[in-house]
Parts: structure tokens; sequence; C-alpha cells
């Protein structure tokens, strides 16, 4: 009896409308929340979700439960797969109907595996610039960095989501811990001229010597980075071994730029250059006789390999400043495997390689670049998706079990056209 009434619930078309009308309410809701919550919040808050408690909506907090993206979606397609399976019918008519219903079951599954397993990071750089590591564009960690050989580094890294637990950070590879005293996931800072300290500094060594930071709101668009900065105390075997502040803030190269910006008008060129090599001077200890120099980055990934950037290219139509093609050209090593090519990358054009997949995405180049004496610039996308495979299969399987089902009715129809 229970039985039936599960099979009955889970092949409902009642089920299917309901689930539909809760993922229209849910993106209207969360299509709103992005004003006040920004994209990338409003997607995890939303659609990132098995469960949203709790709505934001005109900078008001509703009270409000509703199903989240990863539930719709799961839900929707356990109701497919049942509703499939219990009303199959092997039959040769029938063959396009279950090929695109397997079609879009590959296209649910398909996107569900992209949203929890899909990884974007970039690649900046300029001409004769050297990465062999992207970068995340929203998420954070707090590295320590130490000399493991003569020419490796070991790095140990926690991400910022750690940070912002306030829990003590422990790794068997650092010879202390890390306790978290404050965690800001956006912060603002600004340089302790004489005449503008209100206060004693945060902390008594590095970048907090020189800068204040405080906490500020998240940025609400996707033109806007925040800056999360923490201050954090490490505690060796034998008690304290200081406060530091780490901060994106000394690690963002457009951010250390605006810094830049914002003090020459005021200071001068060579002022505001001196702020900027105190915003940026690597902060370090010592312990046992190793050195550990630690930062508040992005997130890295990093490569087997190794891309150069040789020639950025951005031209415009003739006679207009509007974009018309932006091309990288790379040098692509890989010492593993001896491979060393170049390699061209245009907006039309990514470069497939060891699963990744490398999109042109910004650039700042051209005749405006040399004149202002800039290093032209590019910025590439990386993408890490397992699964990238799917929409195409599944798009094509529709595709086809459609054709094929159009096909049997069009044989049909001539047939009975003809019949006497």
């Amino acid at each position: 009896m229970l039985a039936g009434r599960l099979i009955k619930f889970f092949t409902s078309l009642r089920l299917t409308v309901v689930l539909l009308a809760f993922a229209i309410v849910l993106v209207f809701i969360g299509t709103l929340a992005q004003v006040d919550e920004g994209i990338y919040n409003a997607q995890g808050h939303y659609f990132r979700q098995w469960i949203v408690l709790g709505l934001d909506l005109f900078g008001h907090k509703i009270p409000l439960i509703l199903p989240g993206g990863y539930l719709i979606g799961t839900m929707l397609l356990i109701n497919l797969l049942a509703a499939h399976i219990y009303r199959f019918q092997f039959a040769v008519k029938k063959i396009g109907i279950q090929l695109a219903h397997a079609g879009v079951i590959l296209l649910l599954v398909g996107q569900l595996a992209t949203d929890m397993f899909a990884n974007e990071s970039q690649i900046s750089f300029a001409e004769g610039q050297t990465r062999s590591y992207s970068e995340s564009a929203n998420h954070y960690e707090l590295a320590f960095t130490s000399a493991s050989g003569p020419h490796s580094e070991q790095v140990v890294a926690f991400p910022a989501e750690m940070l912002a637990s306030g829990d003590d950070l422990k790794d068997a590879n650092l010879p202390f811990t890390v306790r978290v005293k404050q965690y800001w996931n956006n912060s603002d800072t600004q340089f302790r001229a004489p005449m503008v300290q209100n206060g004693p500094p945060l902390t008594t060594n590095g970048i907090a010597l020189n800068f204040d930071f405080w906490p500020t709101n998240d940025v609400k668009t996707t033109d806007d980075k925040n800056a999360p900065t923490a201050q954090i105390e490490l505690l060796g075997p034998n008690g304290s071994l200081g406060d530091w502040i780490v901060s994106d803030w000394s690690d963002d190269g457009a951010k250390i730029e605006e810094i830049r910006e914002s003090y020459t008008p005021e200071l001068g060129a060579s002022m505001a250059e001196k702020i900027v090599g105190e915003l940026t001077q690597p902060q370090s200890i010592d312990v046992n006789g190793k050195k550990f120099t630690f930062a508040m980055r992005p997130q890295q990934v990093r490569f087997p390999f190794s891309l150069t950037l040789l020639k950025a290219t951005h031209t415009v139509y003739e006679g207009t400043d509007i974009p018309k093609d932006f091309r990288s050209r790379v040098l692509l090593k890989n010492s593993h495997t001896g491979e060393s090519r170049e390699v061209e990358i245009s907006m039309n054009n990514p470069l497939r390689y060891a699963g990744l997949t490398f999109y042109q995405q910004q650039m700042t180049a051209g005749d405006e670049t040399e004149q202002a004496g800039l290093a032209p610039w590019s910025l590439l996308q990386v993408v890490h998706n397992p699964s990238w495979l799917t929409p195409y299969i599944g798009c094509g399987m529709v595709a086809a079990g459609l054709v094929i089902q159009f096909m049997f009715h069009l044989a049909g129809f001539i047939s009975r056209r003809r019949a006497p």
C-alpha cells in the first residue's frame, strides 16, 4: 500500500507542476534578491541550496522557507525517472519518446554535476609573464609558504570559510597554530598618516603599523570584488608569536592600483609608490630557523604546466572603439611531457588542455595602451568542468528522439493517405 502511494506520488504530473511552480517562484525571488545580495551571493543563497531559510528582499528579511535549487532539480529528476521507468513501453514506435526523455534526464544530471563540481578561475598576466596557476575570482585563502628545497616551496592554505568560523587552524606542516581573532568578508583600508590616525594600530606587526583596516558591506556587482581581511595570532608551543593583519588589499593588483591612484594626486607619484610598497611588503615569521611567508590571496589552482603570454592583441572596428577581436598568443610548456608549443586563444577559440578550458575573457592592449606606456595585459577564464560534454550529448539525444518520433508519425500519415 505504501509502495503504491510512493509510486503514485513520484510519478504524478501534479508533482511536476508543483516543482515547476516553485522553480518559477525561486527564479523570480532570486533575481530580485540580486539587488541586495549581488549575483554570486544570491546564487549561493537561493539556487545552490537544498533549503532556503529566509529571504532578503528590498532590505527586509522575510521569515519564509522555500525549496532551494538543488532540491527542486533533484526532485524533478526523480519525478522524470520514476515516470519514465513506470510507464516504460518497449516498442519501436516509442523509441523517439524514450530517447528524448533520456536526453532530458541527462541534461538534468549534467546541470547538477556542473553546478556541484565545475570550477572557474582566472589567469591574469602581462606580456612576457609566465603563470603555472590560476586564481579564483570569488574565493580566498590564507596561505603560508616556506622553502622545501633549492627550487621548490611548500604551501599550506586555509580557505577563507575556515577563517570565518573563528576556529583555531592547525596543520602538521606548520610549527604553530593560527588563531583567528577577527574576519571580515570585505574591508576597506587607509594609510596611517600622522594627521589621520584615529587610534593605535590593530596589531604591532606587519602592514597594520602603516594601514588601518575596517569591515564594510559586501560588493553587489560583478565588476567589483570583496577584499577579505583577518586579524590572526600565531601560537607556538611556548605561547604567542605575535598578531598580524592579513588582507587581500596587499595581493590584489587592481586594489593596489586603486591605492596608488588615490594617493598620487595629493602626495605625488613617488610618495604614492612608497605607500604601495608598505602595503605590499611580504609578511613573514621565522620559527625554528625556518621562514614562513603568509598572505591573504585568491584561492590558487596549480597546473603541471605553464603558460607564458607572448602577445596580446586587441583590435577594434575601423573608426570606432567597438572591440572586434581579443587574441592571446601563449607559450605552453609541460616539463612532464616535454611539450613546448605556441597556442593562440581568442574569443571564439578557447584552448582545451589537461581537462581545462581556457577562454579569452578580458584584455588591455592596443594603440591606447601603448600610448599610455602600459604593458599589454590579458585575462583568461579557466574552467574545469568534468561534465562539459553532457549538454551536447543531451541536446543531441533530445533532437534525435524528436526527429525519430516525427518520422514515425510522418510515415504513418503518408501510409494512411495512400490507403484506399
